[in-house]
């Protein structure tokens, strides 16, 4: 059975996003005990690794991209 972890790994950057500010609301209210608030604490983090992944990734493609469009115009 896959972990949360690996549940995480599969969303999409909009998905892990959408959920990241679920989370955040549900701690902003607060009224959970303090296991509930450690564990959206804990899913809240994995999700914002997720869309750091994301970014970093897209990142990277539009740096690949420019330095592509560079050496075109040098040619």
């Amino acid at each position: 059975m896959p972990d949360e972890s690996d549940e995480i790994a599969g969303f999409g950057y909009e998905r892990a996003r959408d959920e990241l500010a679920t989370v955040v609301k549900m701690l902003e209210q607060g009224g959970l005990d303090l296991d509930e608030s450690l564990t959206l604490w804990e899913r809240g983090e994995a999700l914002a690794n997720r869309c750091e992944e994301h970014l970093a990734g897209a990142r990277e493609r539009v740096e690949n991209a420019l330095a592509r469009a560079d050496l075109d115009q040098e040619e």
